[in-house]
């Protein structure tokens, strides 16, 4: 199978500007890896399960990399016909968990491949990457236009590995977007008592207000978010989402 280093966009990628959706009632990068399982398995025909469960099988057998391209790989581009573009995030995290990909196998997965298994890779950073390596993978996603890897960008690994200045932008480019800040993990921690998000903010709303458009509900929300208290964690420099730009 040969994979061009830049694909298309897959069929269920946003590409137009439209909110992102929440999905079934779970999220891959927050629900543990066991769990999401369970969830998933309980939901697909016989069919889709069988497939399901030997392409976990054959990652569990043959983890890792292994000639040019793996057979759990193959998997991954298969999960949306297989499964049901519904259930492919969930599907796709749950192969690459089992493969136990590291952070270089999700660089090659991520820029190999579509747009949706893009989106599962930084589904499957927090249960994968601990450290920061795979930051630059959530990088790449916020210079995106697909409103749907900028909500899987800032999920929990984001939330954690982001430094404030690279966060406050993705914030922003929400806003613009359309993406729904319930999507943004840890957004009320990281926000709390964030002045220069805070003057960002309140910039965005002057530029919109004085274009005559309307300034967002969400734009709103954060704002209030900010004029929290900061936590120590929060103002401690020496964590990457402190507060200094």
């Amino acid at each position: 199978m040969t994979r061009p280093h830049t694909a298309p966009a897959g069929p269920d990628a946003d590409t137009t500007g439209r909110p992102a959706a929440p999905g079934d009632g779970t999220t891959p990068a927050v629900t543990p890896p066991a769990d999401l399982r369970r969830h998933l398995s309980a939901r697909l025909d016989g069919a889709a399960r069988a497939w399901f469960d030997q392409a976990l099988d054959e990652a569990t057998t043959h983890p890792g990399t292994h000639g040019p391209i793996s057979v759990w790989e193959l998997r991954l581009a298969e999960a949306g016909r297989r499964c049901g573009p519904e259930h492919a995030d969930a599907a796709r995290v749950l192969i690459l968990h089992a493969a136990r990909a590291d952070a270089d196998a999700l660089t090659r997965v991520y820029f190999q491949g579509t747009a949706d298994e893009r989106r599962a890779v930084l589904h499957a950073l927090p249960h994968l990457v601990p450290g920061p390596e795979a930051l630059p993978l959530v990088e790449d996603a916020l210079r995106t236009n697909d409103t749907r890897l900028v909500a899987a960008a800032l999920g929990p690994y984001g939330a954690r590995h982001l430094d404030a200045h690279a966060w406050r932008h993705a914030v922003l480019k929400c806003l613009f977007t359309g993406v729904a800040v319930d999507l943004v993990a840890d957004l009320a921690r990281r926000a709390r008592g964030d002045a220069e998000l805070a003057r960002m903010l309140g910039d965005h709303a002057a530029e919109r207000t004085a274009a005559g458009r309307t300034v967002p509900e969400d734009l709103h929300r954060v704002l209030a978010l900010t004029e929290a208290a900061p936590t120590q964690e929060a103002a401690d420099p020496d964590v990457p989402h402190g507060k200094e730009s």
